[in-house]
């Protein structure tokens, strides 16, 4: 693990509403994360987790606070430099797996790439390795109601990977599957972050899961608490 953090979030807050109405979701939220290693955050229902998950992805704002992606501001920039930042150096995978059912895996993994421009002869052959990675070679041309819930998920999972990105922001991957796909999808996200080198953030209500990670943060009252 290199000793600079790839990724800080300094005191992130975020309020709904004004004035003495406003409800403070967040309260001073601070993260340091490095390559290569994989972050838990659990905490109670309704704490805020996929709040932070989506200001962190930059998804949502922060009513203040900073976000540092090698050193550079993100919360400076403007709202087409965020979109290129995420297509680029940001990978996503939620607790749906957001698929689109007209396509099958293999273009449904390719489409990050169509979207930023790149020819579909050129992402054919990295969305069928990812998709390989995965275990999925067997699916590439199947549409996503062919597939079981497990099979989505991975299939999100390399659709997340394919830009190469390194950041991964994952909001209850396993939430909506049973144990044993559950256990599949976290041991080839664990591996495919481990080889990749990804700086994961992870949101769960799995305490297991969380274990198995590098660290696990606790979201309480607003504000990460200490390891």
């Amino acid at each position: 693990m290199s000793s600079a953090p790839l990724f800080v979030a300094r005191d992130l807050r975020k309020n709904y509403g004004e004035g003495a109405s406003a409800i403070e979701i967040l309260k001073g939220v601070n993260l340091e994360t490095h390559s290569g290693q994989m972050t838990a955050i659990v905490g109670a229902s309704g704490s805020g987790k996929t709040t932070l998950l989506r200001i962190l992805g930059t998804l949502d704002t922060p009513t203040s606070g900073e976000l540092l992606f090698r050193n550079e501001n993100l919360t400076l920039k403007k709202d087409a430099e965020l979109a290129d930042y995420r297509n680029r150096a940001v990978g996503f995978i939620f607790q749906f797996h957001h698929l689109l059912p007209e396509f099958t895996a293999l273009e449904n993994v390719m489409m990050p790439g169509l979207i930023a421009g790149k020819k579909m002869a050129e992402m054919i052959a990295p969305a069928t390795a990812l998709l390989t990675q995965v275990e999925l070679s067997h699916r590439l041309s199947h549409r996503v109601g062919a597939l079981s819930g497990g099979e989505q998920q991975r299939t999100a999972l390399a659709r997340a990977l394919i830009m190469k990105p390194a950041l991964l922001f994952a909001d209850e991957p396993t939430g909506n599957l049973d144990s044993r796909s559950g256990d599949i999808v976290f041991e080839l996200l664990q591996r495919l972050c481990s080889e990749l080198s990804l700086a994961t953030v992870m949101v769960t209500h799995n305490m297991t899961l969380a274990a198995r990670m590098d660290r696990c943060l606790t979201l309480k009252d607003g504000v990460l608490l200490p390891e």
